[in-house]
């Protein structure tokens, strides 16, 4: 299984590059990367803007999740869901996402209510 992740954009970000290859070395302060990788998933991280572009260079062509820890980020799901049809649209956050994603996201969760480890393990299955 493959995931792509984005999260919160910084300032440090490198223009949408994927900077970690499930190494669990990075700014993912919701645990979700890592949890994803302990359940043995692929995972790719998005540090930046989840463009176009850097959603290609992620594979989200090829993933099977696609996960945004920051609503920032929700402008990239129509784009991702275009891409990848049967991807599965994961929002782990605390905030409310936007009206527009909503519809398109598969599972939403608020991290107060729901740990990343269970999280990564519904979709490790």
């Amino acid at each position: 299984m493959r995931a792509v992740i984005a999260g919160a954009i910084t300032e440090r970000s490198s223009g949408g590059q994927p900077e970690s290859e499930g190494s669990g070395a990075n700014d993912d302060e919701s645990g979700l990367e890592d949890a994803l990788v302990a359940q043995g998933i692929d995972v790719a991280r998005i540090d930046g803007l989840a463009d176009r572009e850097a959603l290609e260079n992620a594979g989200i062509d090829e993933a099977d999740v696609y996960a945004i820890t920051d609503v920032v980020q929700a402008t990239s799901i129509p784009v991702a869901r275009e891409r990848n049809e049967g991807l599965r649209i994961v929002v782990y956050t605390r905030d409310s996402l936007p009206e527009f994603a909503r519809p398109l996201a598969d599972l939403i969760v608020d991290p107060d209510l729901l740990g990343p480890d269970a999280v990564a393990d519904g979709l490790g299955d």
